[in-house]
């Protein structure tokens, strides 16, 4: 018989909390066998957790926008051989966003069981709190990021956020600032666009405003915060 591959979901940030609920947390103690983004912050994600397994004896491999697609099977080999194993992104929810979502496919089409557990979610978190539409809507991942591009797309996810569909989108951190500053230049009064910046952290900070709001307020200090913008 094969493994499960477990979803595992992290926390958004840094932080010493426990993020599973209890019944999820006991499926993951006995795993030997991870496959993470990142080593480094994985290893002290599941130190957290208080897996039965020493953590030098874990079995992790890294799957991250590096990864070769030809090494995923390779890293399926432990479920094929009876393993259960945990898949965990670098925050949030694995598959969403991330470059796990290519192993789980890999894992369907091999009859392999996936189980997602309960965690946070950026993307959908932003959704939650920002006001907007939650009956359909897209997430466009990342603009280009020249600004003359950038604007050109932000105009096209307009049409569709006045047709009735929320847009979510994202940045690199460090030009959240420069992201929020083409929204503000480009996008008609009426809009309204949701800045959700360090979800679940002490630092959290949402402002949901229409763009003529957002021209007459302070803009929020955005550089190198995790950032989810919703348009609507």
């Amino acid at each position: 018989m094969t493994g499960t591959l477990y979803l595992l979901p992290t926390p958004l940030g840094d932080t010493d909390n426990a993020w599973l609920l209890p019944h999820d947390r006991a499926k993951i103690l006995p795993i030997t066998h991870f496959i993470v983004e990142n080593a480094k912050t994985a290893r002290k994600h599941l130190k957290l957790l208080n897996i039965n397994t020493p953590i030098q004896q874990v079995v992790m491999a890294e799957l991250n926008e590096h990864t070769d697609s030809f090494r995923l099977p390779e890293l399926l080999q432990p479920l094929l051989n009876g393993n259960n194993v945990a898949l965990m992104s670098e925050a949030g929810c694995p598959a969403i966003a991330d470059p796990g979502a290519n192993l789980v496919q890999l894992a369907h089409r091999h009859k392999i069981a996936v189980e997602p557990l309960v965690g946070a979610s950026s993307i959908l978190m932003a959704l939650m709190v920002s006001g907007a539409n939650g009956q359909k809507f897209a997430f466009n991942g990342y603009l280009p990021a020249d600004s003359e591009n950038r604007k050109n797309t932000l105009k096209t996810l307009e049409k569709k956020a006045k047709a009735g569909e929320t847009q979510i989108f994202i940045e690199t951190p460090y030009r959240n600032e420069n992201m929020l500053q083409d929204a503000i230049a480009t996008l008609h009064d009426t809009t309204h666009l949701c800045t959700a910046t360090d979800l679940t952290l002490a630092t959290q900070s949402i402002i949901s405003q229409s763009i003529s709001q957002w021209k007459t307020t302070p803009l929020p200090h955005l550089k190198k915060r995790p950032c989810v913008f919703v348009m609507f």
